[in-house]
C-alpha cells in the first residue's frame, strides 16, 4: 500500500529530517538514501524498518544540517606546521596553498567527543524513523479500510453468483433428461421400438457424473468463508500473501466449474465469478 511519513528534530545544534515513502509491491524492498555522515546507520535503520513493515517498496530519505561551531573539524596544528616546514625546505617551492594543505592526511580531525555525537545522532535518527513509520502506517491503515470495503464487495458478488450456480446445477440434469427422452422418442416413434429405461437411467447418471460440480461449489464456498474471516480479522498480521494464495485457489475452482458444466447460464456466471476473483488478486497485491 502507499503511504508517507515525515519527522524532524533539532539535536545538539543539528537539524535532522527523515521521510518514509511506500509504494505497492508484492514483497518488501527497502531503499535508504542517507548522507555520508549517516551511512554507518544504514543497516540498523533498515532492520528497524523491516520490523515494522512487511510489504511494499519503502524509500527512506534522511538529511542533516549542522551550522553550530561544535560541528567544525579541528585543525591539527602540529601536523599542518610539519607539512609547511617540509614544503619550505624544497628548492623553488611554490606558494603554499592552505586550502590544499587542509586536505592532507591528519590535518583535519573530527570534532571533539565524536563518539558521543555519533550516539546522539543514532538515537535521533532511530526516533525519527519510528515517528515517520507511525505516520506512514496511519495513512496505510486508512487506505487498507478502503481496500477491505472493495474486497468485501467482490466477495459478496462472488457469493451471490455462486448461489445462482448452485441453484441452477440440478436443473441442468433435469433439462438433459427431458431433451434426451424427447430425442429418443422422436427417433423411435416410427420404428415402434422402446428403449430400456435402465439404459436411459444409466446414460443420465453418466452425464450427471461428468458434469457434477457440487464439490467445486462446496470448496469455493469454503474459500469464501475463509476470505471473509481474513478481511474481518483484527489480528495485526500480514494478510496480503494469504489473500493472494486464497484467490488462486478460488480461481482454480471457478475454472473447473466452467470446464465441467456445459450449461450456458452456469458458464456465464462462472465467467463473472472469475472476473471478480481477478480483481481480488489485483487488490491483494496492495494488501500488507
Amino acid at each position: 500500500m502507499t503511504g508517507y511519513g515525515e519527522a524532524s528534530a533539532h539535536v545538539g545544534g543539528a537539524h535532522f529530517v527523515l521521510e518514509v515513502r511506500s509504494l505497492n509491491n508484492k514483497y518488501l524492498k527497502a531503499v535508504l538514501r542517507l548522507p555520508e555522515e549517516l551511512q554507518s546507520l544504514e543497516a540498523e535503520l533498515e532492520t528497524r524498518l523491516r520490523e515494522k513493515i512487511s510489504r511494499g517498496t519503502v524509500t527512506v530519505n534522511a538529511s542533516v544540517s549542522n551550522q553550530s561551531e561544535s560541528a567544525a573539524y579541528e585543525i591539527n596544528k602540529k601536523a599542518l606546521n610539519r607539512y609547511i616546514e617540509q614544503l619550505k625546505g624544497i628548492d623553488g617551492s611554490p606558494a603554499i596553498d592552505l586550502g590544499a594543505l587542509l586536505a592532507l592526511p591528519g590535518v583535519l580531525q573530527p570534532p571533539a567527543d565524536a563518539e558521543g555525537r555519533f550516539e546522539a545522532t543514532k538515537g535521533a535518527m532511530l526516533d525519527l524513523l519510528e515517528k515517520a513509520i507511525k505516520q506512514l502506517q496511519s495513512m496505510r491503515e486508512r487506505e487498507g479500510k478502503n481496500l477491505v470495503a472493495d474486497l468485501r464487495t467482490h466477495h459478496q458478488f462472488i457469493a451471490a453468483r455462486l448461489k445462482l450456480v448452485g441453484d441452477r446445477a440440478p436443473e441442468v440434469i433435469a433439462d438433459y433428461e427431458r431433451r434426451l427422452r424427447t430425442r429418443i422418442d422422436a427417433l423411435l416413434k416410427d420404428v415402434g421400438v422402446k428403449i430400456d429405461s435402465v439404459d436411459l437411467v444409466r446414460e443420465i447418471a453418466a452425464y450427471a457424473e461428468r458434469t457434477d460440480i457440487a464439490e467445486e461449489i462446496n470448496r469455493l464456498s469454503a474459500h469464501l468463508e475463509q476470505f471473509e474471516e481474513l478481511i474481518s480479522s483484527n489480528e495485526p498480521r500480514p494478510l496480503g500473501r494469504t489473500l493472494d494464495f486464497l484467490a488462486q485457489e478460488m480461481l482454480r475452482e471457478a475454472n473447473t466449474i466452467a470446464s465441467k458444466s456445459p450449461d450456458a447460464t452456469i458458464s456465464r456466471h462462472a465467467v463473472e465469478i472469475k472476473g471478480a476473483i481477478d480483481r481480488i488478486k489485483e487488490q491483494a497485491q496492495n494488501v500488507e
